[in-house]
């Protein structure tokens, strides 16, 4: 790996996708939040959005009224390697990323530019690394996908509850995830992508696990658990086929720190056994509507890119993740939580994530790696000086 050098470069950040709903949301958050020092920059493909949205961000921080305007449009790969070529990091909200995130992920790995997304498309995750976690190791570049609700709380919270165990044993952890928040069309257009492709998403996966290196004399594994009733979280556990435990089993495959033998399963924790039938037999009935091209276009429809829940919405919702964690004879049980998971929090953890790769000093990394390799506790550390919550709820 050789780092290229990026320190010269006219931006430390720069936000592509500034106009669309968690794109806004992000931006607020930097113009809240970026330090001062901070050369960061809006990019989009509608200039006139741009800069009605950099007039908004000036009413909350007048300096942002001098706001860099990049225009970039997805399909046009020389503009995306000119945008990453100008920047140290890069982070963008462009989904479905199957369909427009390849041409930038490309470029920042050209560039040796660092990478942050919100993507929770297994399938647009294993391509990347085919085709382009070698260029990215060679750069020196860091692309890190799903850095927002997927996947943060789950890949961060596992990593500070493993943190709390004995070292060199092996270990069992499963995460219970409850929220009351709803999504936006952009979230809504994702998730009928990935479903009306199981097949593709399959191979893609085998494709990736017959060339990714796999960890020497470790076993690492992120089974599809059946569903339970926990009574350390007094819910049923009603198996999440998400990318979260993927990214948590790639974390734990690079960190020896989770130990010789690693198992993480992933949930829904529900209160109410009818409730989580329920919402077991809505997730299948998406899948099914999803490999109908005409009906997956009418739902799709229900809600435009762009559009989302109102802040008073947002105001009320909340999220909780939930670790039940054993090993070398020790019980514990953690938790992350905080507020709207989707949006509010999920701007955080993309804004934070960015500053992080521009600003902290971590461990020297690169290709495709996740939060808890590329960030970890200095991520942590961000997320909870900005409100999020890492705790132990009791431990024995």
């Amino acid at each position: 790996m050789r780092r290229q050098e990026t320190s010269g470069r006219a931006h430390d950040l720069v936000l592509y996708g500034a106009t669309g709903f968690a794109g806004a949301l992000t931006a607020e958050y930097l113009a809240r939040h970026a330090p001062k020092n901070c050369r960061w920059a809006l990019a989009g493909r509608n200039t006139a959005k741009l800069e009605l949205l950099r007039d908004r961000l000036a009413q909350i921080d007048p300096a942002c009224a001098e706001l860099p305007l990049l225009h970039a449009d997805s399909s046009d790969p020389k503009a995306l390697h000119a945008l990453a070529a100008g920047t140290r990091v890069l982070a963008t909200t462009v989904g479905p990323y199957l369909v427009h995130g390849e041409p930038l992920v490309a470029a920042c790995a050209a560039a040796g530019t660092d990478y942050v997304d919100l993507t929770g498309e297994p399938e647009f995750i294993d391509r990347m690394y085919l085709r382009h976690h070698a260029a990215a190791r060679a750069s020196g570049a860091r692309l890190v996908h799903a850095c927002g609700f997927d996947s943060v709380p789950p890949d961060l919270g596992v990593l500070f509850t493993v943190g709390l165990l004995p070292e060199g044993v092996p270990l069992r952890i499963d995460g219970f995830v409850r929220s009351n928040a709803t999504f936006s069309g952009g979230t809504l257009a994702s998730a009928l992508t990935v479903a009306s492709r199981p097949v593709a998403m399959a191979r893609a996966a085998r494709e990736r696990q017959r060339v990714e290196p796999r960890p020497d004399g470790r076993t690492v594994r992120a089974p599809f658990g059946p569903p339970m009733r926990s009574g350390a979280t007094r819910a049923w556990g009603v198996p999440l086929p998400t990318l979260d435990p993927q990214i948590v089993a790639r974390s734990a495959t690079a960190l020896e720190r989770y130990g010789p033998d690693f198992r993480y399963r992933h949930y829904a924790g529900v209160r109410r056994l009818p409730i989580a039938v329920g919402g077991a037999l809505g997730a299948g009935a998406l899948s099914v509507v999803a490999q109908v091209p005409p009906a997956r276009r009418w739902l799709s429809g229900r809600l435009e890119p762009g559009d989302g829940p109102s802040p008073e919405r947002r105001a009320k919702s909340w999220f909780t993740v939930r670790f039940v964690a054993s090993g070398g004879g020790k019980r514990l049980v953690t938790e992350v939580s905080g507020g709207d998971p989707g949006y509010d929090e999920t701007a955080k953890m993309l804004a934070e994530s960015a500053l992080s790769l521009a600003f902290d000093d971590l461990p020297e990394t690169s290709g495709q790696v996740t939060t808890a390799v590329a960030m970890g506790d200095a991520l942590t550390a961000r997320l909870q000086e900005a409100g999020m919550t890492f705790r132990v709820v009791r431990q024995g």
